[in-house]
């Protein structure tokens, strides 16, 4: 007996509204999830900036996201060194609040209450809300110069 196909699609568990990674559209996406892995993405027809289309790099954002090939770890690769090597995310973390606060702390301007050895350029994909934390995040370092790609 012959099993019926059926498209992946109808037999997700759940659907959510997402956006394309890739730029500064906002393309609308539906991400298809059954037992809480994602089984298929594609365009989101409600969706007023897309209207369900997406182009060949949305169209492949399940491979994005699921490939074998997506890096799982934090990898470092010491000053000269010619190999990465995997690390812990608490270490990464810990190694980026070192390196900024020593750059803040040997460049900064007391006068002006400021540094300029620091700065922020956003990517597309940050949406409005996430750059209006990130503002205040770098504003409160002294950090001046901040500037993103944000168009939605």
């Amino acid at each position: 007996m012959k099993v019926p196909l059926v498209p992946r699609t109808r037999t997700a568990d759940k659907v959510a509204r997402s956006i394309c990674p890739y730029c500064a559209v906002g393309c609308g996406q539906l991400v298809f999830v059954k037992n809480n892995r994602i089984v298929h993405i594609e365009g989101d027809p409600d969706s007023p900036i897309s209207e369900g289309c997406l182009c060949p790099k949305g169209a492949a954002t399940y491979e994005l996201v699921t490939g074998p090939h997506r890096e799982q770890r934090v990898l470092y690769r010491k000053p000269y060194g010619t190999a990465w090597e995997p690390i812990g995310l608490d270490r990464a973390t810990q190694m980026v609040v070192e390196r900024v606060k020593r750059s803040r702390d040997e460049n900064w301007d007391a006068s002006l209450n400021r540094t300029m050895a620091i700065a922020h350029l956003g990517g597309a994909t940050l949406d409005n809300e996430e750059n209006y934390v990130i503002k205040k995040l770098f504003t409160a370092l002294g950090i001046v110069q901040i500037e993103n790609q944000a168009r939605i």
